[in-house]
């Protein structure tokens, strides 16, 4: 594939981040969380590998489901990933 013709893919979630699902605070309800979840607090439906456990599923938080993957936010691991949504969710309290 010539590089003149071939377009970036997109970034991907890091599979086993999890961040998105811990450093935000989420206010919608989340099955097991009827009140949402406070910044800084594991989501429950957040398994041991850290990953969604509502992923592709209907009771899935709309919240939850437009979150994307952004390489500005997400930095380049998961521990910049944290450090950067949690001082969004600081900033923006």
């Amino acid at each position: 594939m010539n590089s003149r013709t071939s377009s970036p893919q997109p970034a991907q979630c890091r599979a086993g981040c999890g961040a998105c699902c811990i450093a935000p605070s989420i206010t919608s309800p989340i099955p097991g969380m009827p009140n949402g979840k406070p910044a800084g607090v594991r989501c429950v439906q957040l398994s041991d590998d850290n990953l969604c456990k509502l992923f592709g599923e209907p009771s899935r938080p709309a919240v939850c489901e437009n979150f994307n993957f952004d390489g500005e936010i997400c930095g380049e691991h998961r521990v910049q990933a944290l450090a950067t949504i949690a001082w969004l969710e600081s900033s923006t309290a």
